[in-house]
């Protein structure tokens, strides 16, 4: 049975099924987890938030409490109804840090999931229905993890997008590159839930603009761009007319394509005029639309795209960009890089005491023009001797497959299942 407690009389093994008011102020990702560490307790305790509902058919009930209430929250879950008992999804919980290759293994399924989920919410939107913002909580929750266990697993895969998977993609990529901005900004974990969610929902309005627009495989027209140009527009629209988002999320949605100097839109604003969140999507939004494969052009080698970007006066906040790139890396994972020895490399993690000395894979000598035994190569290592001289220009037709080499093949081949759909 459900009941309204306050959240004073909560106690160890009671089920927690709904803290009454906005979900973006509890401490917590979801609501629904049996209460089973002292740490957990303060932190409901001391949320600010007054009342609860707890599920006595799950957990333990209160015995000398007063009951305000029973049957069912009026207000009631966002979601339907889950499954329970769940476990307490505080980003804390995500697991110990682990490798690349185990994490892109984890990564490959999340993706495939949130591709899933993100083509769900675009359909539901073109079929007139509003957005649940709170029931994309669980995704950005496994996204969030995922981040924590390696930061760079989930935004380089992600990055492998298809053309035709693009539009639902790139909400995954980018929920996860805010999420990896959001930390190395140091944002608590509130914050870091509200950066995600945004970045998930982002581009929401692209769920009711017209297809043969959104797919189209070559250049916009200027009506057409105009139409795409809308779509921040649309998207608040949306999500005003849904439920559980809050306002900085719906800022995000809104003003995602505003520039430093005045020369976005919709609203051209400007400077101190963009929420830093709302400056915090401006870059992730564009790292990962250069760096994608979409419908009319292929996607820029992620150290060429930081290095453009650098190079755009007045697109980015400068402080928010050189964040950007600390949570990167100077040459991310998947970069192709010239070393002094004359080899090419591609980039495989990150060193987080150099960022101009990551982790590569050797595969190919400009000396002889001829591919060389693959060999991993810890730049940062003491006694290396080799290091990054510059980027390489991909050439078109010239190493095609070059993610094979940073991904195993059976990860790659999950990945790419899961986008194929």
């Amino acid at each position: 049975m459900l009941k309204k407690i306050p959240v004073s009389q909560l106690r160890l093994g009671m089920h927690l099924h709904k803290l009454e008011g906005a979900w973006i102020q509890h401490p917590f990702w979801k609501t629904r987890f049996v209460i089973e560490s002292t740490q957990d307790l303060q932190r409901l305790h001391e949320c600010g938030v007054a009342e609860c509902w707890i599920d006595t058919d799950l957990g333990l009930d209160v015995a000398s409490a007063p009951l305000l209430a029973t049957a069912s929250p009026s207000a009631g879950p966002a979601l339907p109804p889950r499954p329970d008992p769940e476990p307490d999804p505080a980003p804390s919980r995500a697991g110990p840090e682990q490798s690349m290759s185990a994490e892109l293994k984890q990564a490959a399924a999340i993706c495939s999931r949130g591709r899933e989920a993100v083509l769900a919410m675009f359909h539901e939107v073109r079929m007139g229905r509003t957005v649940d913002a709170e029931g994309c909580l669980p995704l950005v929750e496994e996204i969030s993890n995922s981040v924590i266990r390696n930061p760079g697993a989930m935004v380089s895969l992600a990055r492998l997008k298809t053309r035709d998977d693009y539009s639902y993609m790139h909400s995954v990529a980018v929920c996860a590159l805010m999420i990896s901005l959001a930390r190395q900004l140091g944002m608590d974990e509130a914050g870091c839930r509200v950066a995600g969610l945004a970045g998930l929902l982002h581009d929401i309005g692209k769920a009711v603009m017209p297809l043969e627009v959104l797919n189209k495989p070559g250049r916009l027209t200027e009506p057409e761009f105009a139409i795409m140009r809308s779509h921040p527009v649309r998207g608040h629209q949306l999500l005003l007319d849904g439920k559980g988002c809050s306002e900085a999320t719906l800022d995000v949605v809104l003003h995602h394509h505003e520039r430093m100097d005045g020369t976005g839109y919709p609203h051209r604003l400007a400077d101190e005029g963009i929420t830093q969140l709302a400056r915090m999507g401006a870059v992730c939004d564009v790292y990962d639309a250069i760096t994608s494969n979409r419908p009319y052009k292929a996607g820029w080698d992620p150290a060429e795209s930081i290095a453009r970007m650098a190079s755009w006066k007045g697109h980015f906040d400068s402080g928010l960009f050189s964040a950007f790139v600390r949570s990167l890396g100077i040459y991310p994972t998947g970069s192709l890089v010239r070393l002094e020895s004359g080899r090419l490399a591609v980039v495989l993690e990150q060193n987080p005491a150099s960022l101009v000395a990551p982790v590569v894979k050797v595969f190919f000598s400009t000396k002889s023009q001829m591919p060389i035994p693959a060999e991993r190569l810890d730049l940062a290592q003491r006694g290396c001797t080799d290091r990054i001289v510059g980027r390489e220009t991909r050439e078109p037709g010239r190493f095609e497959r070059l993610e094979e080499l940073w991904v195993e093949p059976d990860t790659l081949r999950r990945f790419r299942a899961g986008s194929a759909g």
